[in-house]
């Protein structure tokens, strides 16, 4: 299982593909899968817990400028357009930055096709190859993330406006992104995964390949009966996926897997981690629809499982900077930031000063709890004459000189608040989560326990 599985005739007709191509073919594979995902998602679903689930895969390729994942895209247009008749020409978008234009964009292809032969159709692909530009814009609109989550979960969205209320049910709604290591770290930060907007997104680093000694050479014609075939199966009427009983061991090992390393892993890795045995499931149940197979074989739930594991360990390779395995604490539950903790990562986020529409959201705490810690610096700006103030937060051992009163004196410090100094835990600068796509993690220090090894954890090695 070290190397993810191109499964299925998705995965085959990419492997045909693969050496006319200065792209990782994993990304091919992956942007492949999700056009598929959102395909099939209005029709089919997968059983979990009794529960009706979406087979949704969100997905983001995570690779430096000109490392290919544009041509990854076109690629698995090339590998699926002419199978999906005009579902990609017809439900393809972009540039989504609101929760309300997302409702808005879902409740009029609702409307437009319901009275039409197959009835209401709520599919969409959202295609965002510029995402860092959307998350940029997003974060003016609190609602957005909100609408993220439910149209992940295919629950209800609804727009309550002036004129008419819009109501969509069922939601099949997918999201496929590209982003740099250095934005996703900025921006796809620990706050926002935390809420579970972002680590719904399978997130994969591409790795580099040859270039070509003759680009003019065109991509070969993929036999995509097999896959047409699939489509009508799929969508001829709602069907819901099982796994067999072949894969109810391997599925156990899977959902060991994630709670493990959720227990394990610091928080700003963690939280990619909360998902991983739905993913795999979804995963599977896109992979066995490809094959018209209502049920999900061990072999299906194998391939699916060595493709989520290859994102847990980007998505940690990406957030890990110089963070390594912690102990884990006693009874099995990760420590929680404190309130100071979050507004210090705030702060530092944006610079050094945050306004407070910039920290109160995002740290849980009102405006007075924030003034009252004793590391954090509280200044009123105006802009002009006749601006409205702004409450800007600051560090106090980083505080600027015009911000500092001025009758306050600064107060010496003893010898043992410089030891305090020395012993407090420092925060880790957003900049250290960019590491070299390329470059392998440190070994990670054993644990100190202080009771006797009795429950070794056998899933580090995976990562």
């Amino acid at each position: 299982m070290s190397t993810p599985v191109l499964y299925g005739p998705i995965g085959r007709a990419v492997r045909k593909i693969a050496p006319f191509l200065e792209a990782d073919a994993l990304g091919v594979y992956v942007a492949a899968l999700s056009m598929w995902s959102a395909a099939i998602g209005g029709t089919v679903k997968v059983s979990s817990r009794g529960n009706a689930r979406p087979v949704l895969l969100w997905s983001a390729l995570v690779a430096g400028t000109g490392r290919g994942k544009g041509t990854a895209l076109r690629a698995a247009l090339h590998v699926l357009d002419k199978s999906l008749g005009r579902f990609l020409a017809t439900h393809t978008t972009s540039g989504i930055t609101s929760g309300a234009s997302l409702v808005n964009h879902l409740w009029e292809q609702q409307e437009a096709t319901t009275e039409t032969e197959r009835g209401r159709d709520v599919r969409a692909l959202v295609v965002e190859e510029e995402w860092t530009e959307v998350l940029k814009r997003v974060k003016r609109d609190p609602s957005f993330t909100t609408k993220l989550r439910a149209a992940w979960d295919g629950a209800t969205l609804r727009n309550t406006t002036k004129e008419e209320a819009q109501e969509i049910r069922d939601p099949a709604m997918v999201l496929h992104s590209h982003i740099t290591p250095s934005d996703w770290a900025r921006y796809v930060g620990e706050s926002e995964a935390a809420g579970g907007s972002y680590n719904r997104i399978l997130p994969f680093l591409l790795g580099s390949v040859p270039m070509l000694d003759d680009d003019r050479v065109s991509l070969p014609k993929v036999d995509g009966g097999d896959l047409s075939d699939a489509y009508a199966w799929a969508t001829a009427r709602p069907r819901v996926l099982a796994l067999g009983e072949d894969a109810r061991p391997l599925w156990r090992i899977v959902r060991r897997y994630a709670r493990i390393l959720g227990e394990t892993l610091p928080e700003a890795q963690a939280v990619y981690v909360e998902r991983t045995a739905e993913q795999t499931l979804r995963v599977a149940a896109c992979l066995a629809a490809s094959e018209c197979s209502e049920t999900i074989t061990d072999e299906i739930l194998t391939a699916a499982f060595t493709l989520v594991r290859r994102s847990v360990r980007d998505a940690v390779s990406v957030t890990r900077g110089q963070t390594a395995i912690r102990e884990v604490p006693q009874r099995g539950k990760r420590q929680p930031l404190s309130i100071a903790d979050k507004v210090r990562a705030r702060i530092e986020l944006h610079g050094g000063a945050a306004t407070s529409s910039q920290v109160l959201p995002y740290v849980g705490a009102t405006a007075a709890e924030v003034k009252a810690l004793p590391e954090i610096a509280v200044t009123v700006e105006r802009s002009g004459m006749t601006g409205r103030p702004k409450t800007v937060f600051t560090l106090r051992d980083a505080t600027p000189d015009h911000a500092e009163q001025p009758n306050e004196v600064p107060k010496p410090q003893p010898a043992s608040a410089e030891r305090d100094d020395a012993n407090r835990a420092t925060v880790v600068q957003m900049d250290a989560y960019r590491p070299a796509p390329k470059q392998a993690p440190e070994p990670a220090p054993k644990p100190k326990r202080s009771k006797p090894l009795t429950d070794v954890n056998p899933f580090l090695a995976l990562l």
